[in-house]
């Protein structure tokens, strides 16, 4: 409820800014149009109004999603996860000299996120902060990781080309580079199930039991949080294809 009660949101400031713009047809300030793109935020749809004779307003929505198997090579976990790229957003584009343009805006909600299962079936060896465990065999490890970022992350970009040129032409593309400003991306790993410190199920513990294999845990999700700090800035690259009204 919370996600479209948002989306709802965005898209009623969308046309609250856009109709008075010319919505319906041609304007003195450049007119309304749509556009399709595809990017590093995703498969997405753009509308944009001219409301000055060289400044733009856009609202976009971008998606994409892909899941994927894989094996963390370095501690033998397997997980089953899925990437999903949602956002919307708001962008003022000021144009410098023909169709050379600097925007700047809000990622009005960044639903980015990855999530995944995480299994490592009995018997088989695993390492959590270089501690190495035995998954036991009559309870084996299993768990969940996710990754998320902050909801609202403010943009800027430059680019060329105009999704509502101030001409007789009707088919437009537009070419940006850019980042959001979304904050360290955050990662959860929890993880249940039983661990043996030796094969043949010797000396086995359920991991909520063991404040040791905790630590590791902890250890181990702190360095997935270090290693994404750098994604704090999210690169936006994209291309856009559209028709001006």
């Amino acid at each position: 409820m919370k996600k479209r009660s948002l989306f709802a949101a965005s898209l009623a400031l969308c046309i609250a800014v856009v109709l008075p713009a010319g919505c319906f047809g041609q304007s003195k300030t450049g007119g309304f149009g749509i556009a399709v793109d595809a990017g590093t935020l995703g498969a997405g749809i753009q509308a944009a109004a001219g409301v000055a004779s060289k400044s733009n307003v856009r609202f976009g929505f971008n998606y994409f999603k892909y899941d994927a198997s894989f094996t963390k090579s370095s501690d033998n976990i397997m997980f089953n996860g899925s990437l999903k790229l949602e956002s919307a957003e708001l962008l003022f584009d000021q144009y410098i000299a023909g169709g050379l343009h600097i925007s700047g805006g809000t990622m009005i909600y960044d639903g980015n996120k990855g999530t995944a299962t995480a299994s490592v079936p009995g018997g088989q060896t695993f390492t959590l902060n270089n501690a190495l465990y035995y998954s036991a065999s009559a309870d084996p490890v299993n768990g969940t990781a996710a990754i998320t970022a902050r909801k609202v992350a403010p943009e800027i970009l430059i680019g060329i080309g105009n999704l509502v040129p101030r001409s007789n032409r009707h088919f437009t593309a537009n070419f940006e580079v850019g980042v959001a400003f979304q904050g360290s991306p955050n990662a959860k790993l929890n993880l249940g199930g039983s661990t043996c410190l030796v094969s043949g199920g010797v000396g086995c513990a359920t991991i909520a039991s063991n404040p040791a294999v905790q630590a590791n845990i902890q250890a181990e999700q702190n360095k997935i949080n270090s290693d994404l700090a750098p994604f704090k800035f999210y690169p936006i690259v994209r291309v856009s294809f559209g028709y001006k009204f």
